[in-house]
């Protein structure tokens, strides 16, 4: 049976970094600020708000939340953007999705400030992550590697494939491995002979958005296993891996709920703390 890796043991080891370092900043006369933008009344995106505002303010940060109506426009959208960018107090910001479908939503990304994208989003961000720099990595995306550094999963050398080519999770993900000198290769909805790609993979990381795609069949024995999937199934929280084949195949594997998931709130608010450090060295 596999090692079951835990989120909630990495992430108090995360919020426990943060509460020192905020303490830090704050004795250099620095209140690190968040502010969540929130448009329209999502039930899932109000509760991801209001938990991030409940953990940042737990660590000592200051986290404003900025909620404007579901019928609003891009215009609109972008002029509270631009107030949130240039105000000097805000540090990080981040955009809750999904936005409405009237809203140009990568318009809304790429107008985020780059400095105060804490989620990684901005393509600025995402190509300075092509070349290797890892300033501001979307939270998902870095919440894989941290998951496996921090259980001493070694990755130098090692096989990796990931499942999924997403700008938040897939890619960003396999860019990491990749700087941490693994030998990556990214599968999608066209790979052919799916099976034959990922019972290669020493680590496999799963973030297609499929319910319990990768099977016990799929997965070779010994292999790490990230399942970064969330799919609702008959009212049941569920991964990209059908957990209890694979884990009774893998070396180690993430749980869903319970894997990842802790940590990316963690990482959003360290990713505000940075930024907050880097804007006040301007």
């Amino acid at each position: 049976m596999a090692d079951i890796l835990k989120g909630k043991p990495v992430a108090d080891q995360l919020q426990a970094e943060l509460v020192a370092k905020v303490a830090e900043l704050r004795g250099r006369g620095l209140e690190p600020h968040l502010a969540v933008l929130l448009v329209g009344s999502d039930p899932a995106s109000e509760v991801y708000m209001n938990r991030k505002k409940k953990t940042g303010e737990k660590l000592g940060f200051i986290v404003s939340t900025h909620v404007l109506p579901g019928d609003s426009s891009t215009t609109a959208v972008l002029a509270k953007l631009e107030q949130l960018n240039t105000d000097p107090s805000v540090h990080g910001i981040l955009v809750e999705q999904p936005l409405p479908d009237q809203i140009d939503k990568e318009l809304i990304v790429n107008t985020v400030a780059p400095a105060k994208d804490v989620d990684g989003a901005n393509p600025v961000n995402l190509g300075r992550l092509v070349g290797g720099d890892e300033s501001f990595v979307p939270a998902t995306a870095q919440a894989v590697i941290e998951m496996l550094e921090r259980n001493n999963v070694p990755l130098k050398g090692r096989r990796a494939v990931v499942v999924g080519r997403s700008t938040i999770v897939g890619k960003p993900a396999a860019l990491l491995l990749l700087n941490r000198h693994a030998t990556v290769t990214v599968c999608h909805s066209r790979t052919a002979d799916l099976a034959a790609v990922t019972r290669e993979a020493e680590i496999l990381v799963a973030a297609v958005g499929r319910a319990e795609l990768i099977t016990a069949e799929m997965v070779s024995p010994g292999a790490v296993v990230i399942d970064v999937g969330t799919n609702v199934v008959d009212d049941k929280l569920v991964g990209d891996v059908a957990f209890e084949g694979v884990a009774a195949k893998a070396a180690a594997i993430t749980p869903v709920p319970g894997g990842v998931g802790p940590l990316t709130n963690m990482l959003v608010l360290r990713n505000t703390a940075a930024a907050c450090e880097r804007l006040a060295a301007r």
